[in-house]
């Protein structure tokens, strides 16, 4: 049995698949995509648009005349992993562009790798572009380069990431992701429902709904409201019905507890979205979550939760939390644990808190000591693997649909249920008769086995 526990580091996405044929004298671009799927979207417009000038897209160093390192700046630990993505890219190929996030802070990329050839900022498209354009010069063919270019994919073509808004209106202490990325900018209800039609025409089955604050989308409309919006109901709600009428799976990331969350649970129920809501609890305790400058209402949060399940009982929790927040008692930590016992999420994640740069909650007193937060992290992820291991026993016997994502060579498929997201949830493997099975098929499946996070099946 293969165990394959959920990635810890929710800010991360799914490695980036790359691959193109290159005729000869095409210039050709590599691209390194860290950090969340927020910016992983921002590598597929990056990549799509030198496509479409006619570049082509290498899938190693050797093999590209530029490199561009999409960065990440979201803890102290992803900046290092970003810097450190830099200098292999200049060690490896020698001609370095970067953006995302951290290039939002130049002199902090260049005072450690002062050859890179440009840094930008975090969805700054045409300045990458015209930092591709100085390095290398575009060479297109006429008859070949320059058609309208598809939409360059760095996911499995069965599933795609939809970026709804960019930027955030929230001001937590521990996050610097606002100052990087701006405030709330959501992008026309129409233009979203097209990408997602031709995403579905295209293949996708699975449609990733990200952004910073998904269920604020469209608090920023200054006029009007998306069109089928129904009296008092929000933006967020419209979308997700609309996006639902194309058959694909809709998963919903990001998603802050608001109040009117709880209009978008009956579409879950009502099978038009995939019930599964991923929302960043991040605490429980009043004061902890006061001192993050969060919502403090835990209570309530348990109370929208029964009121969510009771809605739609096969609904999906998962969450992330942060440990070790400066000022953190046992006290504190130990009514995170009550929580956890009370909420009984499904999927969960957890960080050990740590400075970033430019966060205020850098100043607050009484940091938690180092062995603490790693002793108090491990007795979190004790519990709530102990919660996940009874809940997925707990599906023992049922039949559920599950989406093929691979089909390794000794014919052993891994999948993914409806409570799964790519890479940060767990899987479910189906060892026999699964030989003729594709990626992007869904199949019914009977659970014959469970694990810590996994979950084994036959085909029905």
């Amino acid at each position: 049995m293969v165990q394959n526990p959920p990635d810890l580091r929710p800010d991360l996405a799914p490695r980036a698949q790359l691959g193109d044929t290159r005729r000869d004298g095409q210039p050709s671009i590599g691209m390194v995509s860290l950090g969340c799927p927020k910016a992983l979207v921002d590598s597929e417009r990056i990549l799509t648009r030198l496509r479409a000038e006619g570049y082509g897209i290498s899938p190693d160093y050797s093999g590209a005349d530029a490199v561009i390192v999409n960065t990440c700046g979201f803890l102290d630990s992803a900046k290092a992993e970003s810097l450190e993505a830099i200098g292999e890219a200049l060690k490896e190929n020698g001609k370095v562009i970067v953006t995302g996030c951290l290039g939002a802070d130049p002199e902090y990329i260049t005072g450690v790798h002062p050859k890179v050839q440009a840094v930008t900022g975090p969805h700054q498209y045409e300045q990458v572009l015209d930092a591709v354009h100085d390095v290398v010069p575009p060479d297109p063919d006429p008859f070949v380069d320059l058609l309208p270019a598809s939409s360059v994919s760095l996911t499995p073509r069965h599933f795609s990431y939809l970026k709804i808004s960019e930027g955030c209106n929230h001001k937590c202490k521990f996050c610097i992701i606002p100052d990087m990325r701006g405030r709330l900018v959501s992008r026309p209800h129409n233009a979203v429902i097209r990408e997602a039609e031709k995403l579905v025409e295209a293949g996708v089955k699975e449609l990733l709904v990200i952004s910073q604050d998904t269920s604020a989308y469209g608090v920023d409309f200054k006029r009007g409201v998306p069109p089928g919006t129904r009296p008092m109901e929000k933006p967020i709600t419209t979308l997700a019905r609309d996006l639902g009428q194309f058959g694909a799976w809709v998963r919903l990331h990001y998603v802050y507890p608001y109040p009117h969350v709880r209009e978008i649970i009956p579409l879950m129920a009502d099978g038009l979205i995939l019930p599964y809501l991923d929302i960043p609890f991040q605490h429980a305790h009043p004061e902890t979550l006061k001192r993050m400058a969060r919502p403090a209402a835990a209570e309530r949060t348990l109370d929208r939760i029964a009121e969510w399940r009771d809605i739609c009982p096969d609904i999906t929790l998962r969450s992330t939390f942060i440990v070790g927040y400066p000022g953190e008692t046992e006290g504190e930590f130990q009514t995170l644990l009550d929580w956890m016992d009370e909420a009984q999420l499904d999927r969960v994640g957890c960080f050990q808190y740590e400075n970033v740069d430019g966060a205020r909650s850098n100043d607050l007193p009484d940091h938690v000591p180092e062995e603490v937060k790693q002793e108090r992290w491990d007795r979190f992820m004790e519990k709530a693997q102990a919660i996940s291991e009874a809940k997925l026993a707990a599906k023992v016997g049922q039949v559920m649909d599950v989406i093929v994502d691979d089909v390794d060579e000794d014919g052993i498929a891994t999948c993914r249920t409806k409570a799964d997201a790519p890479e940060i949830d767990g899987n479910l493997f189906i060892d026999e008769g699964a030989e003729a099975l594709k990626p992007g098929q869904i199949v019914k499946v009977e659970v014959d086995e469970a694990g810590e996070y996994d979950l084994w099946g036959r085909l029905v």
